[in-house]
């Protein structure tokens, strides 16, 4: 490849084309993204076999998963923190190591306590894991790539979601205690902890933010020595981000930055975002093996109705890969938020196999893309000393809802039924369509440093 080395950091990560170092980040961080999908998967195939195995009632199933999500909210925000102060690299490899451990652990919980409380250390790690590594991966993307870049690396949660559906659906059945095999298979996270720590390199953008020129200098002619995968260098640097914040150098300094003048109205409308969607997302898809279950199907008949409706994820994030970088993030993002608030109510009036199948599908397609749309625009929000912070006190907020859903949603079906539980989760999808319009667009923007 023929690269210039000259020219601000900025400049010259921008300039890239996407080569094999960027392939490398990519397919080393998704593979992480999979794993936790995989984990997070599980757990409603998991809760869907213990309601008979261990005769559990819907407050102590919703008390398993609200205790991982308990375990993220916190992960989230003190993850996000220590990116910004260690690197995101390293955290990111422990965040794998702590949760495949505690998932390994997880199949040999003797009763609920013991399971409820592995599962918080799950969420521990896993709440970190993600904003992490989408910071991470934006951080190398060059501008006019960047947010076709992160749908992809979202995109790997639907291969990981897509596993957990296949081993929910071919282990759990087949196996006395299967459930414990399945959770077994999580440790593998563990392993490959090892190789994201040194495996990948740490990311520039840090590097230089904490005074590290010279180590930073050198995965940028790592990356510009790399052969090229697709695209070619640019001619001009990407366009100026619309808004500068003061360096944070300290944590009581990066939480103010949040709520800066230049960012504040963003951060507000982003923390909505994330509330109501992931309220809507694990509202629905937790509790849909459950859920089929008390219609009356049996338990391997909804595991392969979940496979099913699962697959659709994979066409959702390839058509908002697609538009985010043609309509930018703003209008992707809100087209498939206010697509998942259709899907929801006609999912909750289904009643026929078709239209279970042919709704619940909808809302798979529309609900990952907007996952993939809002994982885009979080880390470009911030300037480098806060954006893991930032990205981290976003999903962190975002577990909160994710807390209440699980026991909102047995009560919600109580009082009106499985129409009455997703007429409410479609008017949180449509409140996060609405607040997407706080956002800034950053399509084709350098990122801030």
């Amino acid at each position: 490849m023929t690269a210039t080395s000259t020219g601000t950091l900025t400049d010259r990560l921008d300039r890239l084309p996407f080569t094999r170092t960027h392939l490398r980040v990519l397919t080393g961080s998704g593979a992480g993204w999979a794993l936790d999908a995989m984990d997070v998967g599980l757990i409603s195939f998991v809760i869907a076999a213990l309601v008979n195995e261990w005769q559990l009632t819907t407050a102590e199933t919703s008390w398993i998963a609200s205790a991982g999500f308990a375990g993220m909210a916190i992960g989230a925000t003190v993850g996000g923190l220590l990116a910004d102060r260690i690197g995101r690299r390293s955290v990111f490899a422990l965040t794998l190591l702590v949760y495949g451990i505690a998932t390994g652990a997880s199949a040999l919980a003797g009763g609920l306590i013991a399971l409820i409380a592995l599962r918080f250390l799950v969420g521990l790690g896993l709440g970190a894991e993600l904003p992490v590594a989408s910071t991470y991966v934006s951080e190398f993307a060059p501008a006019r790539m960047r947010g076709r870049i992160i749908v992809v690396l979202e995109a790997f949660w639907a291969v990981g979601w897509t596993a957990s559906a296949l081993i929910g659906y071919l282990v759990i059945p087949s196996v006395p205690e299967g459930w414990r095999w399945a959770l077994a298979i999580g440790a593998v996270p563990a392993i490959y902890a090892l190789v994201v720590r040194w495996g990948l390199p740490e990311s520039p953008r840090w590097l230089a933010s904490r005074g590290r020129e010279a180590d930073a200098d050198a995965v940028v002619r790592g990356l510009e020595s790399s052969r090229v995968v697709f695209g070619r260098v640019a001619p001009m640097p990407a366009e100026a981000p619309d808004v500068v914040v003061a360096p944070a150098t300290s944590v009581a300094m990066r939480l103010r930055g949040l709520w800066a003048p230049g960012v504040r109205v963003r951060t507000a409308a982003l923390w909505v975002v994330w509330f109501c969607v992931n309220f809507s997302y694990y509202g629905a898809f937790i509790w849909i093996p459950t859920l089929l279950v008390s219609q009356g199907f049996g338990l391997v008949r909804s595991f392969e109705f979940t496979l099913i409706i699962t697959l659709a994820q994979v066409p959702g994030y390839a058509v908002a890969a697609w538009l985010i970088e043609v309509w930018g993030r703003r209008a992707t993002l809100s087209v498939f938020l206010a697509g998942s608030a259709v899907a929801a109510i006609l999912f909750g009036q289904a009643t026929s196999v078709p239209m279970i199948l042919g709704t619940g599908m909808a809302l798979s397609f529309f609900n990952l893309g907007a996952w993939g749309a809002l994982y885009a625009v979080t880390p470009e929000t911030y300037p480098t000393s806060l954006r893991a912070t930032g990205a981290g006190w976003a999903a962190g907020v975002g577990r909160i809802a994710s807390i209440l859903a699980p026991p909102a949603v047995p009560a919600l079906q109580a009082m009106g039924g499985i129409p009455a539980v997703f007429v409410v989760l479609s008017a949180f999808f449509a409140v996060a369509a609405a607040a997407t319009w706080g956002l800034a667009e950053s399509r084709g923007r350098s990122l801030a440093e």
